[in-house]
């Protein structure tokens, strides 16, 4: 895992989220879990190999930051909003969160599929949630605070966790770093406000929940981003273009890579960022 502070590793490598780990005088806290079997276990190793982990802390519901829940079963409690276990896997309709997952195995992690577990026996205890809550949420552990900050706009239960004695905020998905944003399912003004509320903090580093860790700075690209991809779809229906030739017609492929082992993913992207502003802008419109 790559070290950002004396006290916090991330590990930006991998297909998935940036899990992450703050090691405190009184034990561990984990910040999402990887997707891949194999690497949700190790994580669990190396934590422990610095103390018990104390709390295990989600900062959405998507598959990729929550799958590896089932690896720390056993460890500290699960933390996360009530729309993070409201909307626990789900993502689009048309995709099957947990197939998803397995799809990654045999590319990314083949030695994970004798220890990837059968639908049945995921989703008996796939580690949800032991604190829930709505708003925000301050955790102490030893000498260190956890703030847990309700940030929507990616997903309705986003959150980031700032730990001001580490000068760091993880952001979740409402970053990502120098990679494709995902918009399916968002809410575009919530998530200008989330940024706003994290540009608020006193911070040295922001870890994202994809692509490199950055400085505060970087937010305002991210916000750049979500403004040209709003503007680029209010223009299109502004000139009547239906929502097919919406989707064929706007396109940031050309401005950002797509995240570690996603590569194919790009024009499925795109068509769901277009399509999805297409139709939340055409809803807004009076009749």
């Amino acid at each position: 895992m790559q070290k950002v502070t004396s006290n916090v590793w991330t590990d930006t490598t991998l297909r998935g989220c940036n899990p992450s780990m703050v090691v405190t005088r009184d034990g561990v806290v984990i910040i999402d879990t990887p997707q891949l079997p194999t690497k949700a276990v190790e994580m669990r190793r190396e934590a422990e190999a610095h103390g018990d982990i104390r709390y295990v802390i989600n900062t959405e519901h998507h598959v990729d930051h929550i799958f590896g829940n089932y690896y720390f079963r056993g460890a500290g409690p699960v933390v996360h909003h009530q729309g993070v276990y409201d909307n626990f896997m789900e993502v689009t309709p048309s995709l099957d969160s947990f197939e998803y997952a397995h799809d990654a195995v045999p590319t990314d992690d083949p030695e994970g599929e004798a220890i990837f577990p059968t639908r049945e026996d995921y989703f008996a205890d796939p580690n949800k949630g032991a604190i829930v809550f709505t708003g925000d949420l301050t955790l102490r552990v030893g000498d260190h605070t956890f703030e847990l900050l309700h940030t929507p706009g990616h997903t309705p239960g986003q959150i980031a966790v700032h730990v001001p004695e580490e000068r760091v905020v993880f952001t979740g998905d409402t970053i990502f770093s120098e990679c494709q944003t995902w918009l399916m399912g968002s809410n575009v003004t919530q998530w200008l406000t989330a940024l706003d509320r994290i540009a608020g903090l006193d911070v040295d580093w922001v870890v994202p929940g994809h692509g490199d860790v950055v400085t505060p700075q970087y937010l305002a690209r991210q916000r750049a981003n979500l403004v040209d991809w709003v503007q680029a779809v209010a223009d299109a229906v502004a000139q009547g273009w239906s929502r097919d030739e919406t989707v064929a017609r706007v396109s940031f492929a050309e401005r950002y890579p797509v995240d570690i082992g996603q590569g194919y993913m790009m024009n499925h992207i795109q068509t769901l960022n277009a399509g999805s502003l297409w139709d939340k802008l055409t809803q807004a419109r009076p009749a």
